[in-house]
């Protein structure tokens, strides 16, 4: 079983799923701003990674996805949200697809969508270098924030992301978030759907999020969060915050 954090012990539950860079911590500018009286959030490290790291797997979004619900199952939960980062934004999407009755809804924060990313040679081999090479996870991590945050914060970002990660997990996650292909399911996905894009995000661009994902899911809504590029929880923790957690007790 993968660890977990729990924050709250409201009635509304819901399970956060971290991105690439980081674990659950990258989260942490958003916990003060969180009504804990209102809201559970079950904040995992995935296999490979964090306090999870000695957990062995195959580091698939569909692995991520199976963990979710089974993590879901152990703290009693028969209904829950789930919101995801990035990657995560890709395997919440699955965990949607796997457990359509128990999922409420599903935000997806500057995420990558369900199917296989159109990717040449060039862009896959830019993200495999990133694994391995500061310099380059450096420079897609900048690009990810539209090249206007201080090299300090990308070298904190990739310090934590280098700490926490085994390098192998790494490397899977990557493969498997650009490479796998979980569309098929997306019919199954009637649960009230939240997309965030990133105004400055160069990598998950808001035009690509808002030309797929209504082809997936006819009933997505999609905003943009103003002033942050991929990592709103660390540029505008305050306001993602709110926004979240407006879009999730609608549905209670």
């Amino acid at each position: 079983m993968i660890w977990h954090r729990q924050v709250g012990d409201g009635p509304i539950k819901v399970i956060v799923i971290h991105g690439w860079f980081w674990d659950h911590r990258i989260l942490t500018p958003m916990f003060d701003a969180l009504d804990t009286r209102r809201f559970s959030y079950a904040l995992p490290d995935i296999r490979g990674y964090g306090k999870s790291r000695d957990v062995a797997g195959a580091y698939t979004m569909s692995e991520v996805a199976s963990d979710a619900v089974a993590l879901a199952d152990s703290l009693g939960w028969s209904e829950f949200h789930v919101v995801g980062h990035s990657m995560g934004g890709k395997a919440a999407q699955k965990v949607a697809m796997d457990a359509p009755a128990r999922v409420k809804s599903v935000v997806a924060i500057t995420p990558v969508p369900a199917f296989a990313m159109p990717v040449d040679d060039a862009t896959f081999n830019f993200f495999s270098a990133a694994c391995e090479q500061d310099d380059v996870a450096l420079a897609l991590i900048g690009g990810s924030v539209g090249n206007r945050l201080s090299r300090t914060w990308l070298e904190f970002l990739l310090r934590h992301a280098r700490e926490t990660a085994r390098p192998e997990a790494f490397k899977s996650y990557m493969r498997s978030f650009i490479r796998d292909d979980l569309s098929a399911g997306a019919a199954s996905v009637k649960a009230p759907m939240l997309v965030l894009a990133g105004q400055h995000d160069e990598g998950v661009r808001e035009d690509m999020l808002r030309q797929v994902f209504p082809t997936l899911y006819p009933h997505t809504a999609i905003e943009t969060i103003a002033n942050s590029g991929h990592y709103p929880m660390q540029e505008t923790p305050v306001y993602l915050a709110t926004r979240l957690e407006a879009f999730l007790g609608e549905g209670k």
